[in-house]
């Protein structure tokens, strides 16, 4: 469960793993004792090396929970990348579904449009019924009910 970091923490490079020699450690001097006030316990006396060992592996305890947390976070991060790129994804192929609907409702509506055939045809007898209708207003004398404009006799008017 415990993962590092992708990035190299710092660690405890820069905190010594061991004690420093004694030699080199050098105690701080007592507090001199304050006048009216009683002399400090021996149990109060604080051994400083062991105080910096405990604060050094907190550091390094709350340096371990940091690494894993920027781990957590890191695979957060890549869970929430991956879900947002599903989900452009998704709504891309409902894009492309509603577009291909569309494509095949235009095309059944284009294939249901007459053809060039039917149109010539159409135009064919649609000529032909108006010649042959022509034809049997004028036999029939009906020349009066057509406009001037087509040819049909002017109506006259006789005034007294």
């Amino acid at each position: 469960m415990t993962e590092t970091s992708p990035t190299k923490s710092s660690g405890t490079d820069f905190i010594p793993t061991t004690p420093p020699p004694a030699a080199t450690v050098t105690p701080a001097p007592a507090p001199a004792p304050a006048i009216g006030k009683a002399d400090l316990p021996a149990a109060s006396a604080v051994n400083h090396a062991d105080q910096l060992a405990r604060i050094e592996d907190k550091a390094a305890r709350i340096e371990d929970k940091y690494a894993r947390s920027e781990a957590l976070l890191s695979r957060v991060e890549d869970k929430v990348e991956n879900a947002s790129s599903r989900m452009n994804e998704a709504a891309r192929q409902a894009d492309l579904a509603s577009l291909r609907g569309e494509v095949r409702g235009m095309a059944d509506r284009i294939n249901r449009l007459p053809g060039t055939g039917a149109l010539v045809l159409t135009a064919l007898i649609t000529a032909v019924l108006t010649v042959a209708l022509m034809v049997a207003v004028q036999r029939a004398n009906l020349d009066k009910l057509l406009p001037p404009s087509l040819g049909g006799q002017p109506q006259t008017t006789s005034n007294p």
